[in-house]
């Protein structure tokens, strides 16, 4: 009996370290849908001028949004019950106006001003704004890592926009600027649903603010320009839609059951690199190896942040699921 016992124990942790493996390799695949996503934008940039950053912001954070949100009804997650609670219905407006919004229109610009690679390695500091708003609002002490990691991704962030060279700006300062706004989006929208995700569904408070999101766009600029009907643009379209949003939503949303924060964490890495190396590969991208560096640094630095005690990770809740 006692033998058995063991070898059915033995099976059963064998199927779990596969799991585990499985749902790992799975997360890295929707970060890296995440990275080329942002090549899908800028082929939709260069079809025609008339295609901007608004437009596609609108049209994904809107169709996403309703698509997470009827998804959420199928699986009985009650949508329409989490608004119900007035405080928790304005801390998903404030999740999607200063979070979603920044994070998705602004890296877009950055998209169509430079390339998608820039636009995601920038985005990656969001975490040392995180960090700063830590210090500043509940006196978080910083560890020598987060100095040393904070300096190296900021090098990294010199090394990418002027190739190493004090007197030479690689990329415009409007992409630098929208760039390090990204950032700053991408910290709000770690932040703000901390405390909302811990009680409702990530894929409601992710569905509700992507749809108020691309809402304030429509109420900020209500007449859409006449886009080309042309199938490369709806196919690209629908590839930052579904690539970009949905099915990576998915695969993360269930990944994080089985992969541990620390590990998903380094797989983030998978998002800048898959969007540097496609962005090489597609568009001609010429990567001095300066800006190797710098993109390193970035990422390391990043990835560094997530070396953190288990009572400090859970005050910064880290909401991957709507990149």
């Amino acid at each position: 009996m006692i033998e058995g016992a063991s070898l059915d124990w033995e099976k059963e942790e064998w199927l779990h370290k596969k799991t585990r493996r499985l749902w790992a390799f799975l997360a890295a695949l929707a970060c890296v849908m995440w990275g080329i996503s942002g090549l899908f934008a800028k082929s939709l940039f260069n079809v025609s001028s008339e295609i901007t950053p608004m437009w596609l912001s609108q049209i994904r954070m809107v169709t996403s949004g309703i698509i997470l949100l009827i998804v959420a009804v199928i699986l009985k997650q009650k949508p329409i019950a989490t608004m119900k609670n007035k405080h928790d219905a304005w801390m998903i407006i404030a999740y999607g106006v200063f979070g979603l919004l920044p994070v998705q229109l602004f890296y877009f610009i950055v998209v169509q001003k430079a390339n998608a690679s820039i636009a995601t390695i920038l985005q990656f500091i969001g975490p040392f704004f995180v960090l700063g708003y830590l210090t500043i609002t509940h006196k978080q002490v910083m560890r020598r890592l987060d100095i040393i990691a904070a300096i190296c991704a900021f090098l990294g962030v010199f090394l990418l926009s002027t190739h190493g060279q004090f007197d030479h700006l690689a990329i415009t300062p409007a992409a630098l600027f929208w760039g390090l706004l990204s950032a700053v989006g991408e910290a709000a929208y770690t932040l703000i649903p901390v405390n909302i995700v811990k009680k409702e569904s990530s894929m409601v408070v992710t569905g509700w603010g992507m749809l108020f999101a691309g809402l304030s766009l429509v109420i900020i600029q209500p007449q859409f320009q006449a886009i080309p009907n042309k199938s490369e643009v709806w196919l690209y379209t629908a590839a930052v839609v579904i690539i970009g949003t949905i099915i990576p939503f998915q695969i993360m949303a269930n990944a994080l059951r089985y992969v541990v924060p620390s590990t998903a964490s380094l797989l983030d890495a998978f998002e800048p690199f898959s969007a540097t190396i496609g962005s090489v590969l597609v568009f001609g991208l010429i990567m001095m190896p300066m800006d190797w560096v710098g993109a390193v640094l970035v990422v390391v630095a990043a990835m560094a942040l997530n070396i953190i005690p288990k009572k400090r990770s859970n005050k910064i809740g880290q909401n991957k699921l709507s990149k």
